[in-house]
């Protein structure tokens, strides 16, 4: 126990902890260890003496009128034995060997002294590194776990997880790397100090170091958006209208750049001028391609748009999505990038959606269909003239109500309403003043004749089913169709036999 003093301040030395915290841990470690060894109820307390610089363990008892405990207590009348100047509510101290504790409470003791160490040595590292995060160190590899480096600060430990590596970077044990502090983690079982190879900060550091200007704050860098190992950007403002930040960060012949780039194996490093305009800065941002134009969907969701050329949106986008991803980081904006024939079809596309999707069945009102079968084509889900006119007359008598004289009215209907948007046909005459028609139209008007009759009797019959039509109007309609056909015909045989006329009436209509 002599030495033991001697011990505690060399420990202490060794941790970089207050001597004090590691003397209560050794004091603890005796009490827990006298415990176990005399197995009592007594209250044990341990002293440095000064004299000899070791620890002295005591038992102690209050002194009490009646002893109710006496492990703990000892009546008046013994401690005047003992010490004559003591009085109720004393303490009186008995001394207790420490060199019969044994090697199991020794061992227990060690523990709790390791264990006390530990807890202090942890507090001081957080103490001393908990404000230094982001902070770039200089620091060797001392070993390798697995995939994890255990690098060597100076007066602690820390530790390099492989997420925070890069992918292009191997190291070896002894090698000398410089990192940025990540996080410290007080509770952590590991070195309490994580430190990283992959964060932004590391990048922002290096050119701080290796740039005058943005150590001196004329230059600031305003934002870093980083890919460890594949891409950098990083976003720098001058403060000075002389000064180009740009330029200034690249170094003369790009000395300055190169320098951050070997001791970032290689990474590349997109260097952008800060600007205060969204637009402006997404234009730098997505360098090098070259951008149309940007329009702005949500300032407040920051949500904005890039129209790039076809040629460019490749190069916008960039491999695996990673310049368009690093730009929208560095922005903190979202990012929607698009070719100019993807946004050209998304408007065609737009204009398609503003146009009416098609007349409201409603309008086959004015062409002579019965309000009734307006009503049966609206319940059957029939809403517009466009999807009525693509039925086939089968799907039509499909519907409940509407029959095969029903279908023809109805497909009559639509042939007028869509008949009032056809321009009229200029039947040109022959120089001897006979109408131009060619022997395939001598055909079309017989068989458009014969439809035409057809129609006439359909509508007659409908007509007296429905009474919504007068016999005279669909007799009036036959006669008008026989007359046609009579005229047509007569057109026909007059084209027959004289077919060069015809041929100057087809070359003039």
């Amino acid at each position: 126990m002599a030495s033991i003093f001697q011990s505690i301040e060399l420990l202490s030395k060794e941790k970089g902890i207050d001597p004090q915290i590691v003397l209560d841990a050794v004091k603890d470690a005796i009490l827990v260890a006298a415990r176990k060894h005399f197995k009592s109820t007594e209250d044990y307390v341990v002293e440095l003496n000064s004299e000899t610089g070791g620890l002295e363990l005591f038992a102690v008892k209050t002194v009490v009128e009646e002893v109710a405990a006496p492990g703990r207590e000892i009546s008046l009348e013994e401690a005047r034995a003992i010490d004559p100047a003591v009085e109720l509510g004393g303490v009186i101290r008995f001394p207790k060997p420490t060199d019969i504790l044994g090697r199991i409470a020794a061992q227990t003791a060690k523990q709790v002294i390791f264990q006390k160490v530990r807890e202090a040595e942890r507090e001081t590292i957080y103490n001393e590194y908990s404000g230094r995060a982001g902070e770039l160190v200089n620091c060797t590899v001392k070993r390798i776990e697995g995939s994890d480096l255990v690098v060597d600060l100076g007066k602690t430990e820390a530790r390099l997880p492989k997420k925070e590596q890069s992918r292009l970077e191997s190291f070896s044990v002894g090698d000398r790397i410089r990192c940025v502090i990540r996080m410290v983690d007080k509770s952590s079982k590991n070195p309490g100090v994580t430190v990283s190879r992959a964060a932004p900060e590391l990048v922002m550091r290096l050119f701080e170091q290796e740039v005058p200007e943005i150590y001196d704050n004329t230059i600031v860098i305003k934002g870093c958006a980083r890919e460890a190992g594949e891409r950098t950007k990083i976003a720098v403002h001058s403060r000075d209208r002389d000064v180009d930040s740009v330029g200034a960060c690249v170094g003369m012949k790009g000395m300055r750049v190169q320098s951050i780039i070997r001791e970032l194996r290689g990474e590349k490093i997109d260097i952008i001028e800060y600007s205060e305009d969204p637009v402006v800065f997404a234009t730098h941002a997505l360098s090098p391609a070259k951008i149309t134009r940007v329009s702005i969907i949500d300032a407040a969701q920051k949500h904005m748009e890039v129209i790039v050329d076809d040629s460019q949106l490749s190069l916008a986008i960039g491999k695996k999505g990673q310049n368009v991803r690093l730009a929208a980081k560095l922005l903190g904006w979202r990012i929607d990038i698009k070719s100019e024939e993807e946004k050209r079809q998304e408007v065609e596309s737009a204009m398609a959606a503003l146009v009416a999707p098609g007349a409201p069945v409603s309008v086959l009102l004015d062409h002579g269909l019965p309000e009734r079968v307006v009503e049966q084509l609206i319940e059957a889900g029939i809403g517009t003239v466009e999807k009525l006119g693509a039925m086939t007359p089968e799907q039509l008598e499909e519907i409940e109500g509407i029959g095969p004289a029903l279908v023809g009215r109805i497909q009559l209907a639509v042939n007028q309403y869509y008949g009032q948007f056809e321009p009229e046909e200029d039947f040109g005459e022959s120089a001897a003043g006979e109408p131009a028609m060619a022997e395939d139209g001598a055909e079309a008007a017989e068989t458009g004749a014969a439809g035409i009759t057809e129609e006439a009797a359909e509508i007659r019959e409908e007509a007296a089913a429905a009474e919504a039509l007068p016999i005279k109007e669909a007799e009036d309609a036959e006669s008008r169709s026989e007359a046609m056909s009579e005229s047509d015909t007569i057109e026909a045989s007059d084209s027959q036999s004289t077919p060069s006329e015809g041929e100057s009436g087809r070359s003039e209509g």
